[in-house]
């Protein structure tokens, strides 16, 4: 079985920043892309950052410049760096991982449980 786990999020004022991260826990083979969604209130769940196995990264244009995403591999984790964070940044947070778990032999995509994030003064 395997796992996602987030943590860090919280209330926060603008122009703050926020750390979080996401570990995996199970029996993994290899772990593929690392992504970071977000869901604002009333809205769909959008693609925030990736970050590929060869640390390729790509972010949304709304967060481009004050989001930063990094993954530890040996921790099988990856971390969002929220900087400069605004309103409209608000959202419960989710992380996906495309894993390869020892079970199988095809990749499967692997959800964590979501962490608000709260931007208000």
């Amino acid at each position: 079985q395997v796992q996602l786990v987030e943590s860090g999020g919280g209330l926060v004022q603008p122009g703050g920043s926020l750390r979080l991260s996401c570990a995996a826990h199970g029996s993994i083979l290899s772990i593929l892309a690392m992504i970071w969604y977000r869901q604002g209130p009333g809205k769909l769940r959008v693609l925030v950052a990736t970050i590929t196995s060869g640390a390729s990264t790509n972010y949304a244009d709304s967060v481009k410049g004050r989001f930063f995403i990094s993954r530890d591999n040996a921790k099988n984790t990856v971390y969002l760096q929220m900087n400069s964070l605004k309103l409209e940044d608000t959202a419960v947070y989710y992380c996906k991982f495309q894993i390869i778990p020892f079970s199988r032999i095809s990749v499967g995509d692997y959800w964590g449980q979501g962490t608000q994030v709260t931007v208000s003064s």
